[in-house]
This record gives C-alpha cells, structure tokens and sequence, in this order.
C-alpha cells in the first residue's frame, strides 16, 4: 500500500520560508515522477515542481514559482522537499505530494496523470 505523508505547513508572514517534505513508503517503482501540487480555496489544483526518475526537475507556471521555490530528494532519506522561499500571500493553499508511475507525468503536471496522494499540508501567508 502506498502512503504519502506530508510535512512542514505552517503560517508565515510575506517574505517568509517554509519547507515541505513527503515520505514515501511503499513506492516501489523504477520510473515514477514526485510532485508538488497545490489548491488555495475556490481554485483548481495546480501542480508547482516534481522530480523524475532521472533526476530531471520540473516547475509549473515559472512566473509563479520558479526562482522562489525549490523541489529536490534525499535519496538516502527517501524524501521529497519543496523549499519555499520569499513566499506571498497567493502561495497560501493546502499542498499535496503526489506520485505517478510513469516519468512523464511530469511533463505536464496534471493531477490526473498522478496515481497516488498525500492528505496535504496548509500553508498560510499573511501580509
């Protein structure tokens, strides 16, 4: 069974930095794609960065996030982190660490393309 635990929301003021982490277990696959998606109430969600199988990182929307944002691994530590820095009040959402089982996923960051899903995390920044 595969579980994706989320960790490190919280409320920050603009400006601030936070960072996520998602614990994988039970992904066993040897080409997948790890992201980061998001959804602020009344939106859709939006995928933000991932990382592939390869190594490769993906960003959505780079006027968005690209430049603020960081996704990497621990491999050792089988961990996905989403640094955020300089973050803002349009950042504020519940985000979600999602796994697929295709490296192609993210390419595209749609939510359907992904198989698996954390609870989600809140993030919070206030002006």
């Amino acid at each position: 069974q595969v579980q994706l635990v989320e960790s490190g929301g919280g409320s920050v003021q603009a400006g601030g930095s936070l960072r996520l982490s998602c614990a994988p277990s039970g992904f066993i696959y040897n080409q997948y794609c790890m992201a980061w998606f998001r959804q602020a109430p009344g939106k859709e969600r939006e995928g933000v960065a991932a990382v592939d199988s390869y190594g490769g990182r993906f960003y959505a929307d780079a006027d968005s996030v690209q430049g603020r944002f960081t996704v990497s691994t621990d491999n050792a530590k089988n961990t996905l982190y989403l640094q955020m820095n300089s973050l803002k009040p349009e950042d504020t959402a519940l985000y979600y660490c999602a796994a697929a089982i295709s490296s192609r996923s993210c390419s595209y960051l749609r939510p359907g393309s992904f198989n698996f899903w954390g609870q989600g995390t809140q993030v919070t920044v206030s002006s």
